[in-house]
């Protein structure tokens, strides 16, 4: 007898990996739920709620707004069902401006007065930068993407005010300019790069110590691009100290259930 082919078993969808995280499993989410869209997470107090606004709405690039909570609430039209106390793999929680720790859950820490902000996430136009043939070092190598601080200031809102933060992948030279060209068609999760070549542009010294994620490896021929990131948000919140705030860590990022093709403007 011939035997029976069993089917492949399917990736994880986003309520699936949610429930994961639930229940405390906690890793990076480049290259999770391809083809869905993946969003930074910001909680402040209602009275910092407008000034984080105004600072998206003057930074988009690096902050564009996908959704935001009335306060207290922890669910999202973006995945309905998600609670956003428990379904991310790892949080930040900020004190006075200070990192203070960095829970898989949150519920014991939110508050009535919390204001939650979601925010695009390049991980969200991986999915078609794969497609394109773009390769991505950082998922090559189980890696999470590095992040890293520059010397460009973001535009100030109100009392909040901070660097702008660039996430950087690896692109062999003669694809840079098809991966500028395919992630610009998503405006809402960072579009296009901000800067290719020398990291000296963007004050970056040193490739391999990023402030965030994890160091990749350059295959030959590579060459860093940068593109800006929603990591930005925690960076202004560590330099305008509010007093209390919940993030998720970086490149531990909320899973929509949006598909990313939703935020392709061609």
């Amino acid at each position: 007898m011939t035997p029976t082919a069993r089917p492949l078993p399917l990736p994880p969808g986003p309520s699936q990996l949610r429930a994961r995280f639930r229940a405390g499993h906690a890793i990076p989410t480049t290259g999770l739920a391809p083809g869905r869209a993946q969003a930074n997470m910001v909680a402040v107090p209602a009275d910092w709620a407008e000034d984080v606004e105004q600072f998206c709405r003057r930074n988009p690039q690096p902050c564009p707004l996908l959704g935001t909570t009335a306060p207290g609430s922890w669910t999202t039209g973006l995945a309905p069902g998600a609670d956003l106390r428990t379904d991310l793999p790892r949080y930040r929680v900020w004190e006075n401006g200070a990192l203070t720790g960095e829970p898989t859950d949150v519920t014991d820490l939110w508050r009535e007065d919390l204001v939650t902000f979601l925010i695009g996430c390049s991980f969200t136009f991986e999915t078609a930068l794969a497609e394109a043939g773009v390769p991505l070092r950082h998922t090559e190598q189980g890696r999470n993407v590095p992040m890293y601080v520059t010397n460009r200031a973001c535009r100030p809102a109100g009392r909040l005010s901070g660097p702008l933060v660039v996430s950087m992948r690896p692109v062999p030279a003669p694809l840079v300019a098809r991966a500028r060209r395919v992630s610009a068609t998503m405006p809402a999760v960072h579009g296009g790069p901000v800067h290719s070549g020398s990291p000296l542009g963007l004050g970056i010294h040193d490739l391999s110590r990023p402030e965030f994620g994890e160091p990749v490896t350059f295959e030959p021929g590579d060459v860093p691009v940068f593109w800006a990131c929603g990591v930005t948000v925690q960076a202004a919140l560590m330099a305008s100290r509010p007093p209390f705030a919940i993030t998720h860590a970086p490149g531990y990022m909320f899973i929509t259930d949006a598909a990313d093709k939703e935020y392709r403007v061609a």
